[in-house]
């Protein structure tokens, strides 16, 4: 029986929910909690900044730490020199212009996605986003080397991390991260895995609209005080936009909707003025593609215009000969468009929740782009009420983040904590890799699915092998179970879809589940927790996650990279024996030493060099799959049949 395709990591514990607390990394097993003495920060992993916040230790309000007289945010930027050596923030800035091919920002529009899903926004950046042709997490190339968004977010983690640090002036090695509301599971498991390669046990992803309300004191009443409250949170970042609506009561947060658009925001506020001084001056959009530097200069001058017409009436400038002048008025009439979109947003959000504007008890602004007035008064009008915005709109999402460590710290006495998961639950995938579906800290009872698909063509069964640990490699955890779906329609590889289920009830017991979703075979399996592990153990598996999380992650890296490697000389070698009459001779040899070239860089155990000979072949026969597929594509349109 062949293993499922997917890889990632995961969660679960099957122990009885008792509190353990530990000496090592002082956890409190029930709750996820930490001891007093250990500081857990809230970090906003922000698309243009972000912040690192704890809760003052005397005045027991949020802080978001900073340097003395210098900013609390940190840029979500990231500059490799010539030698593959990065910098990180204010630092990585300045390369922006100089060095745009080498310069990466707003990766969070990265995380989670494949180049399929970013592809129609590409000219948005200046360095080079690899086109290999899957479903996979996207890759930036920067000179030999490869990146995930993972491994550029945990730059910018590992930065914060080591701010903290110099401020706080002690190790910090526990942190509560917040993402937008809308983040599917594959997002929320890759902001997971940054935090575990910038060094941080990651005790909880919240969603930002969560962390807003908590950071305007909203959903810290007492236990025993029943009031409930209906809020709308819009969140207006630099990258992204969601609206969400929550229900609170007694301390527990339920969003009842969430909507949005994960490319609006400030950028896009940059690029419609950008694309108005280039209509001024009569200068075609094409000519900034050729052109990284002067892109990024206009959208860094775009960028101050913006702020400045948030307070003053107009702004000019002159770059390249080229006159930037905008005044408030036309600025606002250039973004109405896409501030409508986030209203449209806010009509659907309403109405997903069965909820109209006159039962919304609080409006909560966050983000940056929401210091536009034009953005505050549409929003007002929209709901027909005064918005909150007293917390500053960049730091409100951290200081929430900082309030959610507070409550794990056991410091917040009067905000309920339900039941969690201590360790993560996930399957075994190609390559002998976790997927976590149900990952540590998450409350319970619990539900998470997930699809998979076969890897070779008529594949009747799969092996479901459910583990439980923080590893990246199943061998470095501990089996629970397995069972086989079996009498799966014989189809070509990549077209079953077989949805796997984790269901854990109230009593921490485990239901595992697999059906195929064309012909409708199922089988599960219960776990009970009757074999849990000891204290002793939870800790070593816990610790050893994180003394190994880089060569755990590069591990994986390298695992992920050959199986990508197998499977495109798997498909390009039926693609060329199937269409070798449409190749010509040329062609034919170019691809047999490109397939040999990847076939050579599998066997070397290098990521990189394996990631550089797939984008080989792929560009090697890039051109002739367009030319055939346009062919057969011309004639069935003539009627003649392909």
């Amino acid at each position: 029986m062949a293993v499922l395709t997917k890889a990632a990591i995961f969660i679960f514990n099957f122990t009885f929910l008792n509190i353990c607390k530990m000496a090592k990394i002082g956890i409190n097993l029930s709750t996820g909690s930490l001891q007093k003495e250990e500081i857990i920060v809230g970090i906003d992993l922000g698309t243009t900044n972000s912040l690192v916040a704890i809760m003052h230790p005397d005045t027991k309000q949020p802080i978001v730490l900073k340097e003395f007289d210098a900013s609390s945010m940190v840029p979500s930027v990231v500059y490799f020199d010539e030698f593959e050596n990065p910098k990180v923030g204010e630092a990585a800035k300045s390369f922006l212009e100089i060095a745009p091919d080498r310069t990466i920002f707003s990766a969070k529009r990265l995380m989670g996605k494949s180049y399929q899903d970013v592809k129609n926004n590409q000219s948005f950046f200046s360095y080079r986003i690899i086109d290999d042709n899957t479903d996979s997490m996207v890759k930036v190339q920067i000179g030999d080397k490869f990146y995930s968004p993972i491994d550029l977010s945990s730059l910018i983690l590992k930065e914060l991390k080591t701010r903290a640090e110099h401020i706080l002036k002690t190790p910090v090695n526990k942190a509560v991260i917040t993402v937008p509301a809308y983040f599917n599971d594959a997002q929320r498991q890759a902001t997971r895995d940054a935090g575990k390669l910038a060094g941080l046990d990651v005790l909880r992803i919240i969603n930002e609209p969560t962390a807003a309300s908590l950071a305007y004191g909203l959903g810290l009443q007492k236990l025993n005080d029943t009031n409930e409250k209906v809020i709308a949170v819009y969140d207006l970042g630099g990258g992204t936009f969601d609206i969400s609506i929550l229900r609170i009561v007694d301390g527990i947060f339920e969003v009842l909707s969430t909507n949005g658009d994960t490319y609006l925001g400030g950028d896009d506020f940059d690029q419609v003025i950008i694309d108005y001084w280039l209509n001024k001056n009569g200068i075609p959009k094409d000519e900034l593609i050729k052109n990284k530097s002067l892109t990024q200069t206009l959208r860094i001058k775009a960028e101050q215009a913006k702020k400045i017409l948030s307070k003053s009436e107009i702004y000019e400038d002159v770059v390249e000969g080229i006159s930037l002048l905008i005044s408030k008025d036309n600025f606002e009439s250039i973004i109405i468009p896409l501030i409508d979109k986030t209203i449209d947003c806010c009509k659907n959000v309403l109405k997903d929740a069965g909820l109209n504007r006159s039962q919304i008890d609080t409006v909560v602004m966050v983000g940056g782009s929401t210091r536009v007035p034009l953005v505050t008064k549409m929003v007002s009008d929209f709901f027909q009420t005064d918005i909150n915005d007293s917390v500053n709109p960049d730091e409100v999402v951290a200081l929430g983040a900082a309030i959610q460590a507070d409550i794990l710290s056991g410091n917040n006495k009067e905000t309920l904590l339900l039941d969690i998961t201590p360790l993560s639950l996930g399957i075994e995938t190609a390559g002998g890799l976790m997927d976590v579906l149900i990952p540590r800290n998450s409350k319970i009872p619990s539900k998470a699915s997930r699809q998979y698909t076969t890897q070779i063509d008529g594949q009747s069964g799969m092996r479901i092998s459910v583990f439980q640990g923080e590893r990246d490699l199943v061998k470095d955890n501990r089996k629970l179970a397995e069972f086989n779906l079996s009498g799966i329609p014989g189809m070509p590889a990549g077209l079953p879809k077989v949805e796997v289920s984790f269901l854990i009830n109230a009593d921490g017991i485990l239901t595992v589940s697999a059906k195929e979703l064309r012909s409708g075979i199922s089988q599960s399996i219960e776990v009970r927790p009757q074999n849990g592990l000891s204290d002793n153990q939870v800790e070593k598996m816990l610790m050893e996650s994180i003394e190994h999380a880089k060569e755990d992650i590069a591990l994986r890296a390298l695992t992920e990279a050959k199986t990508e490697g197998e499977q495109l000389l798997n498909t390009t070698e039926k693609f060329m024996v199937k269409n070798k009459n449409s190749l010509s001779n040329e062609e034919l040899l170019l691809t047999a030493n490109a397939m040999q070239a990847l076939q050579l860089a599998i066997t070397m155990n290098d990521k990189n060099l394996i990631q550089q000979k797939i984008e080989a072949l792929n560009d090697t026969s890039r051109p002739y799959a367009e030319r055939i597929m346009n062919e057969a594509i011309g004639k069935a349109m003539s009627g003649t049949k392909i």
